[in-house]
């Protein structure tokens, strides 16, 4: 089990979590059958991912996989995928975990290595289209993974915030990690964005009012819940203070060095009050004042999308996680998680098209009325 953990799951709780999901839940799994399906496959599922499938099988789109009826080949190559898709990053984009001997010359070699040391790895899992769980038999409380290669995201902090972070727009409020060797690399050493950690995002300003603007939305996106690293806080005080910004507290935050980070959040806060920034702020925890923030933040990210600041694959996910699910899935932000899913679905070759793609959509919404209309 993962430090900071919640109990294991229960059936009573999985069951609640698949009247959430927009699929058709067939009869659960039996010991039995989830046994045959462990050594017909030559894997094992963890213990929370056993006690969802026992509580009900989803089906009705191809993105559940069928544990009891499904096509063994599909099933199969599913199950294969996520060391496949490495393997085509060690042939394709040089891929090389540290801890593999040196790389050799020939690429035959190289994928032969790889191969045999990716034989040792956890088994990933598949939960739902490319979104898996280690398959450690007898653990639970692992992160749930989006998977395409090596670029590795997580999109829960277990099977349940996973579920409801991916189906209804909640989430669990804790810190997520990844917690199984190599791909715990993927997310952290790699390639990988985690969508619940601060929003991988580039200063933009270029005025005195674009910077008290970022101040802004970084407060604005601590007040939903997104956490921001100290050194986020002094980059956003650094570029206030080259643009002219002034107040009494923000040379102590642009210049807070190395060791002194632990003060970035409170010299952070002293700046917005300087500013007068807390009073356009929402000030109740009601619905209709957490909708505004959200649908506020989502303008400002497709804006940092627009602008070169935020990689377009991320900033979809980020999108996809705190916007769309959060306001209840509105229609007007569909395309856009339509292109997210594309762009993290497909091959190394199309991803740039895909990129492009959501920054098109990224530049219609910005273009229309805010909200935009479902």
């Amino acid at each position: 089990m993962t430090a900071q953990s919640p109990p294991p799951l229960t059936l009573e709780t999985a069951r609640d979590l698949q009247r959430m999901l927009p699929a058709e839940i067939g009869p659960g799994l039996s010991e039995r059958e989830l046994d045959a399906v462990e050594a017909r496959f030559g894997f094992s599922f963890s213990a929370d991912h056993r006690v969802f499938l026992a509580a009900g099988l989803p089906h009705g789109s191809r993105c559940w996989p069928d544990w009891r009826d499904g096509d063994p080949e599909d099933l199969a190559g599913r199950l294969s995928q996520p060391v496949e898709g490495v393997l085509f990053d060690v042939e394709h984009k040089g891929f090389w975990h540290p801890s593999w001997s040196p790389r050799p010359g020939q690429t035959t070699d190289a994928l032969r290595i790889a191969r045999s040391e990716l034989a040792t790895v956890p088994q990933l899992v598949p939960v739902y289209s490319h979104r898996y769980l280690p398959g450690t038999a007898g653990e639970y409380g692992h992160p749930v993974l989006s998977v395409h290669q090596t670029d590795v995201i997580i999109y829960g902090h277990d099977l349940a915030d996973y579920v409801r972070r991916e189906f209804t727009g909640g989430a669990s409020g804790l810190p997520a990690r990844a917690t199984v060797g190599f791909w715990s690399y993927c997310v952290h050493g790699g390639p990988g964005t985690d969508v619940t950690l601060p929003t991988p995002h580039s200063p933009y300003a270029v005025s005195s009012q674009e910077a008290v603007e970022y101040l802004r939305m970084l407060a604005l996106e601590r007040l939903i819940g997104r956490r921001h690293h100290p050194h986020q806080l002094i980059e956003a005080g650094l570029t206030a203070l080259v643009l002219d910004v002034e107040t009494e507290s923000l040379p102590l935050l642009a210049g807070l060095s190395r060791s002194e980070q632990e003060s970035a959040h409170a010299l952070f806060d002293q700046v917005l009050a300087e500013l007068g920034l807390p009073e356009s702020l929402p000030v109740d925890d009601t619905d209709l004042s957490r909708e505004a923030a959200r649908w506020e933040l989502v303008r400002w990210w497709l804006r940092l999308i627009v602008n070169g600041s935020l990689a377009p694959g991320a900033g979809a996910d980020v999108i996809t996680s705190e916007g769309w699910g959060a306001l209840a899935r509105p229609q007007s932000l569909r395309p856009l998680v339509d292109k997210a899913a594309a762009y993290n679905d497909s091959v190394e070759t199309r991803r740039g098209t895909h990129a492009q793609a959501i920054t098109s959509e990224a530049e219609r919404l910005l273009a229309g009325p805010w909200p935009p209309l479902d």
